[in-house]
């Protein structure tokens, strides 16, 4: 069979069902009859040779041949939503390019690297945030250009991610500085019993943090744990409690004098990465961006 004679719409059915596992509600979506969709998936069937499907109850699973099949469809139909999108983002001599964030990751980080951004009138901006295997979904689906991340992900035989570390930031505590004025405290040896806002359960440095207390037979009062690092900023700013985080959380109100730096500790780090699909469409202000970060 030579790639003229694949009829690429029996493959864009398949693609379509195989990411459902329902044949009805594919065809619901693709607005067809499901002896219709059926129909043309056995016809894509028979010109590759083997089954693509096999029933278990009411969804249809895929075979090892059919999981190929859609790695290979991923990539087809991906990236010919990506070719849209920059034909889209390239209208009028405007460039799209889209961000995805996940929602533990400092949104002053996110604008300290986009800053150069800014001021490009001929960039167009699409930011997202969420978490970090919804953003990797939409990636490898070409919805995205770049994931911004404070953990690495590994590439593997169906993803084929690029994972580029961008710098890393030591971990500070810091508090009101009117109350903490002139005083430092080690972390996390000074910290028994004192009120603490603290990264949630599923930000990365969280576990680093637990650790060095649990070796240290240190059990500070956590009065707050918040996955969103926008609401930290302003528990910081606002209870007057002491906070563990990365200072570009609070680059502001370490610069306006509201708060301070209490204490530091080197073996807590904040690592940054910038995620991308191994194959994507380079866009240029995208790779000047992820250079200058080197």
């Amino acid at each position: 069979m030579n790639v003229e004679q694949l009829n690429f719409h029996h493959l864009f059915y398949f693609w379509r069902v195989a990411r459902t596992g329902h044949l009805t509600r594919a065809a619901q979506e693709l607005h067809t009859s499901q002896s219709a969709l059926s129909a043309q998936i056995r016809q894509l069937e028979d010109r590759l040779g083997e089954p693509l499907f096999v029933r278990e109850g009411r969804r249809l699973a895929l075979t090892e041949t059919g999981q190929l099949v859609l790695t290979y469809s991923e990539n087809i139909f991906g990236m010919g939503q990506e070719m849209l999108g920059r034909l889209h983002g390239r209208s009028e001599g405007v460039e799209r390019l889209r961000l995805g964030s996940v929602a533990t990751l400092s949104r002053n980080y996110q604008e300290n690297w986009i800053r150069p951004l800014l001021a490009d009138p001929s960039v167009t901006l699409t930011l997202e945030s969420g978490t970090l295997q919804e953003l990797l979904t939409r990636l490898t689906q070409h919805q995205l250009d770049v994931v911004l991340a404070n953990e690495a992900v590994p590439s593997d035989t169906e993803r084929h991610l690029h994972c580029r570390f961008l710098g890393s930031q030591a971990i500070s505590l810091v508090g009101p500085a009117d109350a903490w004025d002139g005083q430092t405290l080690r972390l996390p040896e000074d910290l028994d019993g004192l009120d603490l806002a603290l990264p949630g359960p599923r930000h990365a440095l969280r576990g680093q943090f637990d650790a060095l207390c649990m070796a240290a037979e240190v059990k500070p009062r956590v009065r707050a744990e918040v996955d969103d690092m926008a609401m930290l900023r302003l528990i910081a700013r606002d209870s007057g409690w002491l906070t563990v985080l990365p200072e570009v959380v609070v680059q502001d109100e370490l610069r306006q004098g509201i708060l301070r730096r209490v204490g530091q500790s080197t073996q807590l780090q904040e690592h940054f990465y910038a995620i991308t699909t191994a194959h994507r469409h380079r866009i240029e202000r995208l790779e000047r961006l992820l250079a200058s970060s080197l």
